[in-house]
Parts: C-alpha cells; structure tokens; sequence
C-alpha cells in the first residue's frame, strides 16, 4: 500500500446530501493535505459522521465531487472502490469490533482478506499493530472482556493492518474517560509523526483535539462556518463560534 505520491489526499467539492427533507451537507469544499491533522466539528446532526462515511463510499452524495488521491469516488464500482479503501482506515465511533472475535482475530481479518502473508508473516504483523496501540497481551480476549478504551485501540490496529494512508476517526474519544481519552490523543499524535498519516477526525472534544489538530472545520447548517487554528477559532467573535466554543471546552 504505502503511502501515496498524490499531494491530495482528500478534496471535496461543492457536497451535497439530504435525508428526505433533511439537507445535511449543502455546498461543503473542504481540501486535506499530506500529513494533516483536520478535525471537524459541529453540533449532533450536521453532517460529521455523514461527512466520513461519504469520503470512503458507505454512502453516495446527491452532488459533488471526492476525490481521494486524485480518484473520483463518486459512483465507482465496487472493484474500483475497494481499491481506494485499500488506502483509508476507518476507525468507527464504537470500534466495531466481530463480538465472537477475539482482538487478534479481529486484527488479523483484513489481514487475510486483503494480503498473501504467509501464517507466521501474518501473526507477527498482528502483533507488531497491537503493540503499537498498547494492547499486545490482550490477543485472546473478545471485545466484552476489555474496556471501551481498549476497544478503540483495538480498531485502531485493525484500521491500521493494510498501512493506510488516510485515516479516518468518528468520535475516537467519545464515552472515554479523561485520561483514556488523553492516551487515545497522544496515540494519534504519535501515529502522525512516525507514520505521517493523513488525518480527519470528527469530534465534539476540542478539549482532546486541539493537542493534535493542525486545523479545525466547524459546520453548521450544512455549511462550512469557520476553518483555521484552535487559536482562530478561539478569536473568532461570531457568536455561534462562540457559544460552540464556550459550551464544548
């Protein structure tokens, strides 16, 4: 896989996309460089998760265009779409970890689906990703016996098993406490400067975020209101920035 020679690794172009009704994202530009940090921010309902899950396929926009390393994602088949997910990881909101699957099981599945490994090349890679994220005496045990903290990390080894070039987080340190949640934010950061992996993460803790961030969206009503530095956003004097602000810190 390795990571790619494209100096864009996500750039998305006037997005659209509602539920019945519901306009969730209406015009939304955003473009991610190489090695960044984005986090995206917004009130429940705008469109964050939304805006993930279209990046890497799980769901089409009504308009618009997204282009990861420079492919069009936008109505692919299936093969071609494959191909592109090769080089995101995803971490979900809730790990999504196989419940029957013990952690190393989970690890080791896009690991066999996806590589020709040989058994001992794969168990050592297994191995090597769980060490990574702090959870390598933790192979036999299935999702319910380790905490939700262990969870993450645990997804996050397995979004890391194919060497991505992309990662996408959705809410990573929600429901954790605060200092699991400070151990999930270091992770990232040293997965940043060891791997230079490009970055987008959805959140609502800007507290958390703003430790490894290198840019911050913030979206309302579809749109993007705001993009800069922790420290613009904090000087910004609209007063929706604001009330985000002082209401989510």
């Amino acid at each position: 896989m390795g990571k790619e020679d494209n100096p864009t690794p996500v750039e998305v172009k006037d997005l659209h996309k509602s539920f019945g009704p519901q306009k969730v994202l209406d015009g939304v530009n955003l473009v991610v460089r190489p090695g960044e940090t984005v986090a995206i921010l917004g009130r429940s309902g705008t469109g964050k998760s939304v805006f993930l899950k279209l990046v890497i396929g799980l769901q089409q926009p009504d308009a618009g265009s997204i282009c990861v390393y420079g492919q069009e994602i936008k109505g692919l088949e299936m093969d071609e779409l494959n191909k592109v997910r090769a080089k995101v990881g995803f971490l979900f909101q809730q790990a999504a970890l196989y419940d029957s699957l013990t952690v190393e099981e989970n690890v080791a599945f896009p690991i066999s689906r996806h590589t020709q490994l040989s058994d001992a090349e794969r168990k050592n890679r297994i191995r090597e990703l769980l060490a990574e994220v702090g959870m390598e005496k933790d192979l036999e045990k299935l999702p319910s016996e380790i905490s939700g903290g262990m969870q993450k990390r645990v997804g996050l080894a397995r979004a890391l098993a194919l060497d991505p070039s992309l990662l996408l987080f959705d809410e990573p340190t929600a429901g954790l406490d605060p200092i699991t949640t400070q151990e999930i934010g270091e992770l990232i950061q040293r997965l940043k400067e060891k791997n230079h992996i490009t970055s987008i993460v959805v959140t609502h803790d800007i507290r958390a975020t703003k430790h490894f961030s290198d840019r911050f969206v913030l979206l309302h009503e579809g749109k993007v209101m705001l993009e800069g530095t922790y420290e613009e956003l904090r000087k910004s004097r609209d007063p929706f920035v604001v009330r985000f602000l002082s209401e989510a810190a």
